[in-house]
């Protein structure tokens, strides 16, 4: 019994997790799934992300973003550009979960 509720608890954190907006960032371009760039405005901003800390707010595609520990946890591997130009999606971090979201929706492709 004792085994049978711990590998139901350990699938249940792993489904968890695969299935929430998770990333790993990277330190090789060629490595990222999605080149990312910082943006200083909300209005310059493709998608407004918020960090969580628990996958269990995580959701699909919606802005909220769980940097994972590892690369192999994380549903895409991110790459920070130092260029807007260089950027498949340009990102501005908010600071309240609820400001999450699209900005321009072309570019919701490049996360599923």
């Amino acid at each position: 019994m004792k085994i049978s509720l711990s590998f139901l608890i350990t699938f249940l954190l792993f489904s968890a997790q695969t299935n929430a907006q998770t990333v790993f960032s990277v330190n090789l371009k060629s490595k990222a799934d999605v080149k990312v760039f910082v943006v200083k405005t909300e209005a310059q901003a493709d998608l407004k992300v918020f960090k969580l800390n628990s996958s269990s707010k995580a959701d699909n595609n919606n802005g909220k973003w769980l940097f994972t520990k590892y690369e192999s946890q994380a549903k895409f591997n991110i790459y920070f550009v130092d260029l807007a130009s260089q950027a498949d999606v340009k990102v501005y971090f908010v600071k309240y979960e609820s400001q999450a979201g699209w900005r321009s929706k072309n570019k919701m492709h490049y996360f599923y």
